[in-house]
């Protein structure tokens, strides 16, 4: 006697937990994800293969924006605090220490930094302040003497890692100034911040990095 055949039926699946669960997520990234504030110093720097990573901490930065304006950054406050006071004293400029210390750039002449303390911080922004004079033929290149003043503020410290973030776009005069500022200074070691891409196929360096690749993948 046959066997009675059982009749199959689609197996029904109710998504409607997994559906709830997905959008509960999707809300959750959304409300709690921070995005990137604009940057008040707009660069667009150049592409490079270099594959080294620049500091993020200890660091000491110099920024050069399209127009060839120079600014100048750090993030050690006790760095900062002592450079504030070495312009009180020397310059007579009566200077907030606490804005000093918590300023996130500055991009301006030395007679002009009182009042760029003073400015909001919403207005901020790279395309309203003159930078740093290097301009030699208008006057004194004065990122050497801040250079001088970070050379001070980290005399006996651990040495700051320099990094030079230039537009594409920048000219050779504002570089050339920058350069001239770190020599005078005995800064003769420093990092291009760059915008990285992976090395042309079939180059020596995308050789390099496949063996390199191949080798950690052995061990």
């Amino acid at each position: 006697m046959a066997r009675p055949k059982i009749p199959r039926k689609s197996t029904s699946i109710d998504m409607t937990a997994m559906c709830d669960v997905a959008f509960l997520l999707l809300s959750f990234f959304i409300l709690t994800t921070k995005f990137k504030p604009s940057e008040a110093i707009t660069v667009t720097t150049p592409s490079s293969v270099a594959s080294k990573v620049a500091p993020e901490k200890d660091i000491v930065m110099v920024t050069m924006d399209k127009d060839g304006k120079v600014f100048l950054s750090m993030d050690d406050e006790s760095a900062k605090e002592q450079i504030a006071n070495i312009l009180n004293q020397t310059k007579n400029l009566n200077l907030n220490i606490a804005a000093f210390k918590k300023a996130e750039f500055f991009g301006t002449s030395f007679s002009q930094l009182s009042s760029f303390l003073s400015i909001p911080k919403e207005d901020l922004k790279g395309d309203k302040l003159p930078g740093i004079p290097v301009d030699s033929t208008k006057g004194p290149n004065e990122l050497i003497e801040w250079m001088q003043l970070v050379h001070t503020a980290f005399e006996g410290k651990k040495q700051p890692n320099l990094l030079l973030k230039g537009d594409n776009l920048a000219k050779y005069p504002s570089f050339h100034a920058v350069i001239t500022a770190f020599k005078k200074n005995e800064f003769l070691k420093f990092q291009m911040v760059t915008n990285p891409e992976a090395a042309p196929i079939g180059s020596e360096l995308w050789k390099d990095n496949q063996k390199h690749g191949a080798d950690e993948e052995k061990k």
